[in-house]
């Protein structure tokens, strides 16, 4: 196997800035986390590549600070696979692209099923890699060449991919709604923190009363100080079925929670004094949790038939619609128009019903403007649809 270079130092790092401003084209970007075994979401591998300069791997957490590849790229297209999943963390040292192109998302748009970025390889260039790093710990050091073999591979194909992706996209007149998408995703805003984290313990329904919320809120409290600060993925320090377990247990003594066979972890012995202190601490707090917490959304929608029977009828009308306008475009149904938004603009339609309303509601809920076009339409027909099928039912029962 042929050796792969990291590049760990400011004096490399500043040699491969210029090799990429000598490479034309696009820049290809790829980056490897380590989801599932560290607590930040941090890039431990940047891996980029530029035609007639070739691929460069970069170890951010040895370089730091690496805004020059923003300045590099200043006009320049960079070319990414489900882009979403990594422009956070290009951010967060310094890589701030203005223009991209999503191949992921392209082969959305072209109705390929299977939008891995091999799977999308082989589909269009018939070109095969292997995947087997995947879900590795790329925050290990040092990296195994055959990782950063992996890694390279990820990026070097990538501009041939972005211009075959492209050929289609035009070809099929979708290249302006390609566009789109990827400036959405460029611009997305972060999602707020959430005010009770700790609420999103899987499990948690299992507990009903305040004080064990209380006791399960204090250990996730504690366990996520201690993830941070060893830079651990939470659930491996102690499961989310730990926490629950223990919350919802009778435990009156340390011993009690050394004997709880459902508390396991990695930390759960060696940090016992930890888990226990916080655990006292969710016994002995004044200031309970709710059991439930007030939410401004929209309803379950399962619940639709019997809180809101109109909008359940608004909902199914459109969505047949829209799959077979999908359908038409060879694209799934959720990038024509994601859920959420169908959902928002079914529960409380505008007053008066009218494409252009119906658009204006769409493109408040973050819909893109080509998807509203040909949204809006359909919704309007739906609507009207299940207005007068509400209106017949009612009249038969009258009569």
């Amino acid at each position: 196997m042929v050796s792969v270079r990291v590049i760990a130092s400011r004096a490399e790092f500043d040699e491969s800035c210029r090799a990429l401003a000598d490479g034309n084209g696009p820049l290809a970007i790829d980056a490897e986390r380590a989801s599932g075994f560290t607590y930040s979401q941090r890039a431990y591998l940047i891996q980029i590549h530029r035609r007639n300069a070739g691929t460069f791997l970069f170890d951010p957490p040895a370089i730091g600070e690496m805004s020059a590849l923003t300045a590099l790229g200043h006009d320049t297209e960079w070319v990414l696979h489900a882009a979403s999943q990594d422009l956070a963390c290009l951010r967060e040292v310094g890589i701030v692209p203005r223009q991209i192109f999503d191949t992921e998302l392209s082969a959305r748009l072209l109705g390929i099923e299977r939008v891995g970025l091999g799977t999308v390889l082989a589909e269009v260039l018939d070109i095969h890699l292997a995947k087997e790093h995947s879900a590795a710990d790329w925050s290990t050091r040092p990296l195994p060449d055959s990782w950063l073999a992996y890694a390279a591979s990820d990026v070097d194909h990538l501009v041939d991919l972005r211009d075959a992706l492209d050929k289609r996209l035009i070809a099929d007149g979708k290249d302006g709604f390609a566009r789109e998408e990827f400036d959405a995703v460029l611009h997305r805003p972060e999602k707020p923190a959430s005010d009770e984290p700790w609420r999103r313990l899987s499990g948690l329904h299992a507990l009903r009363h305040p004080r064990q919320l209380a006791v399960a809120r204090s250990l996730w409290l504690s366990r996520d100080a201690l993830a941070r600060e060893r830079d651990i993925a939470p659930g491996r320090l102690i499961p989310d079925a730990s926490i629950v377990a223990a919350a919802g247990a009778t435990i009156g003594s340390r011993s009690d929670l050394a004997k709880l066979k459902a508390f396991v972890g990695r930390a759960s012995r060696p940090e016992l004094d930890r888990w226990w202190t916080a655990l006292s601490e969710g016994l002995s707090v004044t200031e309970l949790p709710a059991t439930r917490v007030a939410s401004d959304s929209i309803p379950q929608q399962r619940s639709w038939p019997e809180k809101n029977p109109a909008a359940a009828a608004r909902l199914s009308a459109a969505r047949t619609l829209i799959s077979e306008c999908a359908e038409e475009l060879h694209m799934p149904i959720e990038n024509l128009v994601s859920p959420g938004p169908l959902r928002e603009v079914c529960w409380a339609p505008p007053v008066a019903i009218s494409q252009e309303s119906l658009t204006a509601a769409l493109i408040s809920q973050g819909v893109r403007s080509w998807q509203a076009a040909r949204v809006a339409p359909l919704l309007e027909n739906a609507f009207l649809l299940s207005e007068a099928q509400i209106d017949e039912a009612s009249d038969e029962l009258a009569t």
